[in-house]
């Protein structure tokens, strides 16, 4: 047997770093950390990352995870984004755009998943990719990944605003009084702990998984001529207008810059899929419900989203002066495709039932956010990247300093009751959106080197709780396409005619920050490239392991007392 140490450096001072002492069996090539020996307080395992005053508490149980993870990808981006996609695209682009960047999402989730599930890192993204490429990528990519949610709050609550103006004008009452109802209602949600948290986001997205079935189910009925007119319109659309609309220019260039905003406005509506990956932390036995609610990724993106993108364009056509109107306006029912849809069909009150579901969606939405932004800015503070208060927690797990600072940011809600701030507060959002196509582009990165350092240390595929049906092939093609879309995203300011240079900064300064961040992380701590050879793969996994094994023998003792959970299992489980 071999004995060797390691050196990571995880701060500008020496004296700081811990050491690792690795043992490697000479039969089995197998290596194994002791992850008592680390130096630093953030170092310690929460899975072995935290301190026990620190830890976050595995209250999310395998329902919650698997419909926080459904939840996540279920918004406004599905029930009101794809009109302004099918307007400027045409069906057969925003199907086919949908399709493709839902493959996209999958390699992400697959990546994730089996980093995950070999070991559930409270610090998220953050930590797998300071463990295994770089401590300074870890920084870039947990702050970046923060900046992201600390817009996106505020912009869920001010367009939760928005949607109670169909009902209440604001002329009768300002919408900050409703942004502050909001505000309160989703702080104490976070506040009163993961259990509740998690029981509060498996009913909302329980319900946001009706209502997408029953849009569905809707759509599927009025192409069939099943509404009030009769009209069986099938794939009419399809041939007249067309399945490709031209974008900007005419002809074949303009069918393809068409599909191609396609797949950026698909991008968009996708964003937040991978915050499962921040809920590891406190879930249940998560070597089995992360996999779980990863593979179920898959079959929902087929049936929610290309299912529904599909009907879309069968019963709405893009040149439509309904669906003109209706990508003008903001979050409420009247932007929606699909009430364009009951429209044209000429059924009546369904309108005010669809905007009280996209008030559910956008208030859903706000308080996850700001649970992910919590987690996020504690992961970083658990590894010693961040202020060491924002890592400490409350009797029930919840990181308290962390939840305060990431809700003093949601107050940027209030620029948008001025007409001046909402400019501004746009630019704003246009700026960290890129950090969600960042994410997944270091999401991949991260499970790249993964591959490489297990595969060097010996580890077989049989021994992984779960392992990405692509493999590193995969997550290198879907690194390809990502970096692509990230570079284009913004392509109409340079075909559009006159150059729109605000749009261009705001569209692509998140690129240049996150590459200062990295490499500032970088000057600042003195930190190396980890080496596949020497990557820490073990630090923590034993913890996990015992709590494992402990948590399937009380499910199994409680299976047999109770004989319960095979209806759910069996029948409803693979919907949600």
């Amino acid at each position: 047997m071999a004995i060797w140490s390691t050196d990571r450096s995880m701060s500008a001072s020496d004296d700081q770093k811990p050491t690792v002492t690795t043992t490697r069996d000479s039969e089995s090539g197998k290596a194994e950390f002791d992850s008592t020996q680390y130096a630093a307080p953030h170092e310690r395992p929460v899975v072995g990352e935290a301190q026990p005053a620190d830890k976050l508490h595995r209250g999310l149980e395998a329902r919650h995870i698997t419909m926080i993870a459904i939840g996540g990808a279920l918004g406004t981006g599905l029930i009101v984004g794809t009109g302004k996609a099918l307007a400027q695209a045409g069906p057969g682009s925003i199907f086919i755009g949908y399709t493709f960047v839902g493959l996209l999402v999958f390699a992400v989730m697959a990546a994730l998943g089996e980093m995950a599930a070999w070991l559930p890192l409270a610090s998220g993204f953050s930590g797998y990719a300071t463990r295994f490429v770089d401590p300074a990528l870890g920084t870039a990519l947990g702050y970046t990944y923060w900046f992201k949610y600390l817009i996106t709050t505020p912009n869920q609550l001010t367009a939760a605003a928005l949607v109670i103006q169909y009902w209440v004008p604001a002329e009768r009452i300002n919408p900050g009084v409703f942004i502050t109802v909001f505000l309160v209602a989703i702080l104490a949600i976070n506040y009163f702990g993961i259990r509740f948290f998690g029981e509060f986001e498996f009913w909302l997205s329980s319900l946001k998984v009706v209502v997408i079935v029953g849009l569905i189910l809707l759509s599927l009925i009025l192409a069939l001529g099943g509404g009030p007119t009769g009209d069986r319109t099938g794939f009419r659309y399809w041939k007249n207008p067309g399945a490709f609309k031209p974008y900007i220019a005419d002809g074949a260039e303009g069918k393809f810059l068409g599909f191609w905003n396609s797949l950026i406005n698909a991008v968009f509506a996708y964003l937040g899929t991978e915050l499962v990956g921040v809920t590891v932390g406190e879930a249940q036995n998560p070597r089995r419900t992360i996999p779980k609610a990863i593979k179920l990724t898959f079959y929902r993106i087929l049936f929610f989203y290309c299912l529904s993108v599909l009907l879309l364009g069968m019963i709405v056509p893009y040149d439509s002066e309904e669906l003109a109107f209706a990508t003008k306006k903001s979050n409420s029912a009247a932007a929606s495709p699909f009430v364009v849809a009951i429209r044209l069909a000429k059924i009546e009150a369904l309108p005010g039932i669809i905007n009280a579901c996209i008030l559910l969606f956008v208030f859903s939405a706000s308080n996850s956010d700001l649970y992910i932004a919590s987690r996020t800015i504690y992961g970083l503070a658990s590894q010693g990247k961040a202020p060491r208060r924002l890592a400490r927690t409350d009797s029930r797990g919840v990181p308290v300093y962390a939840l305060g600072v990431s809700s003093l940011f949601c107050l940027l809600a209030y620029m948008n009751v001025a007409d001046d701030a909402k400019t501004v507060f746009s630019y704003f959002v246009n700026l960290v959106t890129i950090f969600g196509l960042l994410t997944w582009i270091s999401i991949l990165v991260t499970h790249i080197f993964f591959v490489r350092a297990r595969n060097a240390q010996g580890v077989e595929k049989s021994s992984l709780a779960y392992v990405a049906p692509g493999g590193a092939a995969g997550s290198y093609a879907a690194l390809f396409f990502c970096i692509l879309i990230a570079l284009t995203k913004n392509f109409s300011v340079f075909t559009g005619g006159e150059f729109d240079y605000k749009n261009f900064i705001t569209g692509y300064l998140g690129i240049p920050l996150y590459l200062i961040l990295i490499f500032g992380a970088k000057w600042w701590g003195k930190t190396e490239r980890v080496r596949p050879e020497t990557a820490d793969l073990w630090s923590g996994k034993d913890e996990i392991d015992r709590e494992e094994q402990e948590f399937l023998e009380r499910e199994r003792a409680w299976r047999q007392e109770n004989n319960g959970g095979k209806f759910y299992n069996r029948f409803v489980a693979w919907l949600f």
